[in-house]
């Protein structure tokens, strides 16, 4: 295990191409981080740089207290785990595991005990003499994982390793991965565009947009607590509702032609701000009032979408919709008026010119 801390690290193309801004990092030892954000957003070209296999314009990424700005990839004691596997297709998955030990000498014996370990671990080791075109696509990420292992880095890398699964693998991988940090102990930085991933793997997550780091917390800070307005509506599915607002008075809001108040601290940050966005999650509107603390919504059915143990709920609220998180038993016809309640602690604020959180 090793720690790894970006400081200050920037990727540029040409003067006038710059894709990463100035990112700082710190990563624990044992500690699972999830880079995730759109495409494009930079969070590949971010691992690259610490795999050593994109140059770093500025800034120093170091592992484990040494700077690594010039070392080659193979001197940086990491293992890369790649979104095509990149497996030798001649090979068997023993030989395929084995690869990298071979290359470093490493004795037979030696060779023997580590790939067994890892093949048990991820339950492959019935199958180690077929080769990779025999195999599902999670079993040949399973492979790829395990030739990560048998190496026994200080910082495990993994490149959109589920993205060309199927939903069903994509879920039982991602328990793998899970498990196998917790089993290993080890420091894994992960990059996906598949917030659900983020969200169930990580300790700590880095949201990423257009190369600028927009928060780095905890999966829970993330969510309920997001630092931008891209955080916010990022993050969730179906994400945050956020729709303009504007002050009508002190201490309260006007949302679409609704009003209703607002928390004192909450209303407080909100004084002078130009431009404003309301948020709030779609599980945080109730259709039953759960405490004498929140505000209530006229509002009325748009749409329903049934989706088996949930049904989720477009309602209209004066000039602006929200969408709602109702039980499944929800069958109101479109049209009908319903009561929507927020409790004030659920409450979401954003200055709509910066995309801060206030």
């Amino acid at each position: 295990m090793a720690a790894v801390e970006l400081q200050r690290v920037v990727k540029s193309y040409d003067a006038k191409l710059t894709v990463i801004h100035g990112v700082d990092l710190q990563i624990r030892h044992g500690e699972f981080v999830v880079f995730v954000g759109p495409s494009g957003c930079g969070k590949s070209t971010l691992l690259r740089m610490v795999a050593g296999l994109e140059p770093i314009t500025g800034g120093t990424v170091s592992i484990d207290g040494r700077v690594v700005n010039a070392l080659p990839p193979r001197h940086r004691d990491i293992a890369m785990v790649f979104q095509d596997y990149a497996l030798y297709p001649h090979k068997t998955l023993f030989d395929n595991m084995a690869f990298g030990l071979r290359l470093r000498k490493t004795s037979e014996d030696e060779i023997q005990r580590r790939v067994m370990d890892a093949a048990r671990l991820l339950r492959i080791d019935h199958m180690l003499d077929r080769r990779p075109a025999a195999l599902s696509g999670g079993q040949r990420q399973r492979v790829a994982i395990g030739r990560a292992i048998v190496r026994q880095p200080k910082v495990f890398l993994f490149d959109e390793p589920l993205s060309n699964l199927d939903a069903q693998l994509r879920h039982e991988m991602r328990t793998e991965i899970k498990r196998l940090h917790q089993r290993l102990g080890a420091t894994i930085i992960y990059v996906t565009h598949d917030q659900v991933e983020a969200m169930t793997l990580a300790d700590r997550i880095a949201v990423l947009s257009a190369g600028r780091l927009m928060q780095y917390d905890t999966p829970d800070a993330i969510y309920n607590r997001p630092a931008a307005l891209f955080v916010a509506g990022f993050t969730g599915a179906p994400p945050m509702n956020l729709v303009e607002a504007t002050l009508a008075a002190p201490g309260t809001l006007d949302l679409g032609g609704v009003r209703f108040g607002l928390p004192a601290a909450l209303a407080a940050r909100a004084a002078g701000v130009p431009s404003l966005k309301f948020g709030v999650r779609p599980e945080n509107l109730k259709l039953v009032p759960e405490s004498a603390d929140e505000a209530r919504l006229d509002a009325e059915v748009v749409l329903l979408e049934p989706l088996g143990a949930e049904t989720l709920v477009t309602f209209k609220v004066g000039a602006t919709e929200l969408i709602a998180r109702c039980p499944a038993s929800f069958r109101e016809a479109p049209g009908t008026p319903c009561s929507l309640h927020i409790q004030t602690g659920h409450m979401h604020l954003f200055d709509a010119g910066t995309g801060l959180a206030l």
